[in-house]
């Protein structure tokens, strides 16, 4: 696949988006014929029938877990929070059966899923150097030197991602087009930032630095974005650090039951 121009992908993200509002949608529309609530706790997963004909109730219990698809994780490490959203991500196919990817900003990393639901590889990454979880209108349009310190957000949400080159050519993943928000290499541009020395630290707290752009090691993303990338575009998941995570999923991607349904 040609990479594109940031200009010549407007169109077509445009209807990813579309796309990925109706996934969303699709995803709410579970909440009202779900029968059985199941309350998620770190280490567990709420499962979802993704296959269930309307109006037959498309929860389950870890019973019937064995019929839909589980997220493998391997020997890695997660928060339960990544863990929730891959499960519902997995049980409901709401990555339509591509690989996917989860950031995690809380812990300033990044997961990569194939498309069966196996988690790949892990990285830490650099996130935007403001908490938040939304953009501030317009952003996108601003030159880089107008952003204030306190809008420079990762924002939070499912995205259709797709392979691009911002405007100096560099190859990108845009996350977010209109808000100008991409995932690419880790740059090195200003040496006082200490961006190489960040994505080793430990401390999450560390990794918030960027205008609000998803940074990768160079190694992980030449392994595992930019080939995922290559051939279609692929869902992006970012967790929210200030909103609750059902406020922004839902709340069965959220492992929570459907309001009113109360506690189980």
């Amino acid at each position: 696949m040609n990479l594109f121009s940031r200009h010549a992908v407007a169109s077509a993200l445009s209807e990813a988006r579309k796309s990925a509002l109706r996934g969303a949608l699709i995803g709410d529309a579970i909440v009202s014929i779900a029968a059985p609530a199941y309350l998620l706790l770190p280490g567990t997963s709420f499962h979802f029938d993704a296959h269930a004909a309307p109006g037959t109730g498309a929860a389950i219990g870890a019973d019937s877990a064995q019929s839909l698809r589980s997220v493998d994780f391997g020997s890695h490490t997660a928060s339960w929070q990544v863990r929730a959203l891959a499960n519902w991500v997995a049980a409901t196919n709401d990555n339509a059966d591509k690989p996917f990817v989860i950031v995690d900003k809380r812990g300033a990393q990044l997961h990569v899923f194939d498309a069966t639901a196996r988690l790949v590889d892990s990285s830490p990454v650099l996130l935007g150097a403001a908490r938040g979880d939304d953009n501030v209108a317009g952003i996108g349009n601003r030159p880089i030197d107008q952003i204030e310190p306190g809008e420079r957000t990762t924002p939070a949400g499912r995205f259709i991602a797709q392979r691009g080159q911002n405007a100096t050519g560099e190859e990108v993943v845009w996350v977010d087009y209109d808000a100008a928000v991409s995932m690419h290499r880790v740059r090195i541009t200003n040496p006082a930032e200490r961006r190489p020395q960040r994505l080793a630290s430990a401390a999450p707290d560390e990794h918030r630095i960027s205008y609000g752009c998803i940074n990768v090691p160079h190694a992980f993303f030449d392994a595992h974005i930019a080939p995922i990338f290559c051939a279609a575009a692929v869902p992006v998941y970012v967790l929210p650090e200030v909103k609750p995570l059902d406020q922004v999923f839902g709340r069965p991607a959220a492992g929570l039951p459907p309001h009113g349904e109360g506690r189980v």
